[in-house]
Order: C-alpha cells, then structure tokens, then sequence
C-alpha cells in the first residue's frame, strides 16, 4: 500500500510493508496531525496502538517510515538525531519498520514543529483497499 504525507510546503508518497502496524495505519487513514521535529526527524501521532514487531530498529536507512510504539507515532528520519553517532538515524528508541518514502527524503526539511500534516492513501495507489487490523 501507499500513502501520501502532505504539508503546506509539499508532499512525500511512501511504500508501507504488510506488517501489522502498517495494516492498523492503513485502516485508521486519512489522519491529520501536528508535526514535530528531532534533529532530521519528522514524527507525528497516528490514532493506533501496537506492540514492537520481530526485528524492531533502532538505527535505519534515511527515509525509513517508522512507527514509534512507545510514542503511538509515525517517525521518518532524513538525516541524523541528536543522539546519532556521525551521520547514521538513530531513533529515540527501537520502533517498527512500516516502509520507505517514495520520493526526495530531504524535503522533510520544510516541515516544522506544529504544521499540520494530512496522511491518506496515495493517488497513485489504485489497488487500494481498507485491510483490518489483525492484531
């Protein structure tokens, strides 16, 4: 499944995985919420809970879509955090891996704390459907 993440600014498409957590943020979409920034991270609160799944990450590749159980939140890094060693995302904690964003990570960079940001399904994804949560 994809999704768009838009903000005054612009917008990013991403690819989520068919894990449990991307299956519950697939049906609790579209979501509106306030941005807020760690370093080069953006995360925001979804309306879902989870549990971290087999293989959670703690360090993940520029781009990742991620969710942070502890936070109930979406994070997607684009470039270090404060607790990064050299230029590797390190997140806060380990978290889920939903995907990756389809597009140019670093424009995550005009996005600040508390713009809204709009997450729906993507246009471009015309297989589309509502999968339920399983878990």
């Amino acid at each position: 499944m994809r999704i768009r993440i838009s903000w005054p600014a612009g917008a990013l498409d991403a690819t989520l995985n068919d894990s449990s957590t991307s299956r519950k943020l697939a049906a609790a979409l579209p979501v509106t919420s306030s941005a807020h920034t760690w370093g080069e991270e953006v995360y925001f609160s979804v309306p879902i809970e989870s549990v971290l799944e087999e293989h959670p990450r703690q360090v993940v590749a520029p781009g990742t879509v991620c969710f942070w159980v502890q936070g109930a939140s979406v994070a997607i890094p684009f470039g270090p955090t404060p607790i990064s060693v050299g230029n590797e995302c390190r997140l806060v904690t380990a978290v889920n891996v939903l995907g990756t964003l389809d597009g140019d990570r670093n424009a995550l960079a005009t996005v600040h704390d508390g713009c809204l940001l709009y997450t729906s399904p993507s246009p471009r994804d015309r297989t589309r459907s509502r999968m339920p949560s399983s878990a």
